[in-house]
């Protein structure tokens, strides 16, 4: 069954109500901070602090730990993965996508840190990779190809994340298609000083701190 005939099913069965709880479950647990929590554990204060002031994994290398942004890198991606996994176990396919992105809009507006998140990426990724798997290995076979010639995180982000939709598109999956045009062009919003950072060179690669 389709996901347009999974949604059709839901609401002909008055089962419309699973969307928001899907939704829901995953704002709360993309919400969860899990770059601020970690270097608050481990001494560092708060990341918020310094370089961009962002809470996600690229920050937080900046602080010079390299161990505390790869457990980042691989919570806020599973989160994201989490709450696709968990949505489509005890409600099925369409509620997994809101909750996927329920869970990316966790990550950027998360309602303990006042609406002032991450980027997403990880997140991103991470939502994908509950979605569909290829999806996900074509956003990081870009990510890595983009950072290795350019050293950017912000533009590798920015090129995978306008390529995915079109590929997920060209996959035959247009309603996913849908879901991840609106976490790129969410993550193009985040990145607008980045955006205009690298358009005049004032960008920081990725490794560099402050």
């Amino acid at each position: 069954m389709s996901p347009l005939s999974s949604l059709i099913t839901l609401m002909a069965g008055g089962l419309w109500s699973w969307l928001p709880l899907a939704f829901g479950l995953g704002y709360l647990l993309g919400s969860i901070p899990f770059g601020l929590l970690l270097t608050r554990a481990a001494g560092l204060g708060d990341v918020r602090n310094i370089g961009s002031g962002n809470i996600g994994a690229t920050n937080v290398l900046r602080t010079g730990n390299k161990g505390l942004a790869a457990a980042t890198l691989l919570l806020d991606g599973l989160k994201g993965t989490a709450a696709v996994l968990l949505a489509d176990y005890f409600f099925g396919q369409v509620p997994a996508m809101l909750a996927g992105l329920g869970a990316f809009l966790g990550h950027l507006y998360p309602v303990w840190l006042k609406f002032r998140g991450g980027k997403g990426v990880a997140t991103y990724i991470g939502v994908l990779l509950g979605l569909s798997w290829k999806a996900a290995l074509i956003f990081i076979a870009i990510w890595i190809q983009v950072a290795m010639v350019s050293r950017y995180s912000s533009l590798s982000a920015l090129v995978a994340s306008a390529v995915v939709p079109i590929a997920i598109a060209l996959m035959g999956q247009p309603e996913l298609a849908i879901i991840a045009a609106v976490m790129s062009l969410l993550i193009f919003w985040k990145h607008r000083a980045n955006i205009r950072r690298l358009s005049t060179g004032e960008e920081p690669k990725i490794g560099a701190k402050g």
